[in-house]
């Protein structure tokens, strides 16, 4: 049997998963209500391995170990920080400033089948965009989280989301809505 990997994004309606620096947009586009943190907070409270790209990661890590006192991050997050982390990566080394995060170079492919085949929990990626675009194309995305915040950055925004990916056709699993304006769409992705 084989873990369940899941791509879990952030997105406006335009399809950007961030904003260029100095846009006055705040995190979660500044959107975030009870209901979403929730949410997030009870996603991350199950047993996973998270898998990260090296730029994510690097992002990831600075936030968490800046010196910000942890009761000021939204509870996702320091769940998040956690949990196992993989990490694929050519660039850094270890140790990381991560509890129990491993570095693993090569082939970003070969190292997620692999997590696939042996990992006992269910794999979870954050953002990371290339390389689950890349991961997508292999066929190894079983789900694709996508919360869509009620925001067009069409000025502002940065890192679209699906910017070089494959074709997919995309089966809705499930949907819900958050704080009556943000949507959670979970996809089932087929290369088409």
């Amino acid at each position: 049997m084989t873990a369940v990997y899941t791509w879990d994004v952030f997105s406006t309606l335009d399809g950007y998963g961030s904003y260029v620096e100095g846009a006055d947009w705040g995190g979660y586009w500044g959107k975030q209500g009870p209901e979403l943190l929730e949410h997030r907070a009870a996603l991350f409270d199950t047993a996973q391995r998270m898998v990260f790209g090296a730029t994510t990661f690097r992002e990831m890590a600075q936030i968490m170990s800046s010196g910000i006192d942890p009761n000021a991050l939204d509870e996702w997050n320091v769940r998040t920080m956690r949990m196992p982390a993989t990490v694929v990566s050519s660039t850094l080394e270890g140790p990381l400033d991560w509890p129990d995060a491993t570095v693993v170079s090569g082939d970003a492919v070969e190292v997620v089948a692999r997590l696939k085949k042996e990992s006992e929990v269910p794999l979870r990626s954050n953002g990371s965009l290339s390389l689950n675009r890349a991961l997508m194309a292999a066929g190894l995305v079983d789900y694709v989280q996508v919360t869509l915040f009620p925001a067009i950055s069409g000025q502002t925004g940065a890192e679209p989301i699906f910017q070089g990916a494959a074709d997919f056709d995309l089966e809705l699993v499930e949907s819900q809505t958050l704080d009556r304006h943000i949507l959670e769409l979970i996809y089932r992705p087929k290369l088409h």
